[in-house]
């Protein structure tokens, strides 16, 4: 089973009169990258937060967002507020300075005064951590629930579309491995002929020929590079079928998968082979697009 490395979740719990909202994002990323947006009264809990979800992601960009609101207390009495002096003393002072410029009569009252904003503020409790860290552990693990969700949902359309490319590659590999033989009888024929070519009317030693005919002939044979793509062929298809996280892994695959067709490429001056060749190193291209998506 793969994994995408997008996708998206959102938890979400209320603890000791707070509401912890979590919302996770991931994308493409080579290795794993988190970035936290929280409360500043979260901080504390920075290291605790990037712990867990490196437990359960090994690659990606992924950027948590998290909102803590005040919610009313289980014995529903309200957040607790308190008087903002400093601003109330201020428009006290204001109103004042405007009656006394413009000779006003009134006077300032508390009618006056409570109509302004921003008078009554949240009073500032200290928080306590492991109360907090309570309700925002569980709404991070539903959060990351989610996103592996959509990211094993991902996952498998990713894992169907490579074992095709696989499994088309593979029948690809089996014609030019099927004509590899062929090859190089034709090969050997070739040299055989041209040299006896320019050599016509010399005398010339038939066992040396032959000698450099084959040593020519075994230099263009792909045998070792055709058995050594299929074995990375299987091993692609088992890092499919497994459960671990295999990124990194088919990464390196296909980097020695496209060596092996370029060498042979490079071997075989035969035109059907390359035209497989070709066909090959298209859907390997195509495959190594895909895998930079997977975890």
């Amino acid at each position: 089973m793969i994994k995408s490395m997008t996708g998206f979740g959102r938890g979400e719990a209320v603890t000791a009169g707070k509401r912890m909202q979590v919302e996770m994002k991931s994308l493409n990323h080579r290795y794993l990258e988190i970035f936290l947006r929280m409360p500043a009264t979260l901080f504390p809990l920075e290291t605790e937060i990037k712990k867990k979800i490196g437990e359960r992601f090994s690659r990606g960009k992924i950027e948590v967002s998290i909102r803590m609101d005040n919610e009313a207390n289980q014995d529903g009495t309200q957040t607790m507020m308190m008087l903002n002096l400093p601003l109330v003393r201020q428009y006290y002072s204001l109103l004042s300075q405007i009656k006394e410029e413009l000779h006003l009569a009134d006077e300032v009252t508390l009618n006056m005064i409570s109509g302004f904003r921003d008078l009554y503020i949240p009073k500032e409790v200290e928080e306590d951590v492991a109360s907090l860290w309570k309700g925002l552990e569980g709404s991070l693990a539903e959060a990351m629930d989610r996103l592996t969700d959509m990211r094993i949902t991902e996952g498998e359309a990713l894992g169907r579309d490579l074992a095709y490319r696989m499994n088309r590659i593979q029948q690809l590999l089996q014609i030019v491995a099927l004509r590899a033989p062929e090859v190089v009888v034709e090969y050997r024929q070739r040299l055989s002929d041209r040299i006896r070519e320019l050599t016509q009317g010399m005398i010339i030693d038939e066992a040396r020929i032959h000698q450099e005919v084959a040593i020519l002939a075994e230099k263009s044979d792909i045998t070792e590079e055709v058995v050594r793509l299929e074995s990375h062929i299987g091993q692609f298809m088992e890092l499919l079928a497994g459960e671990e996280a295999i990124g990194r892994k088919v990464d390196f695959l296909i980097q020695e998968m496209n060596r092996e067709i370029n060498t042979i490429g490079s071997k075989s001056g035969d035109g059907e082979t390359a035209r497989q060749v070709i066909e090959i190193k298209s859907e390997l291209a195509k495959v190594r697009e895909q895998i930079q998506n997977v975890e």
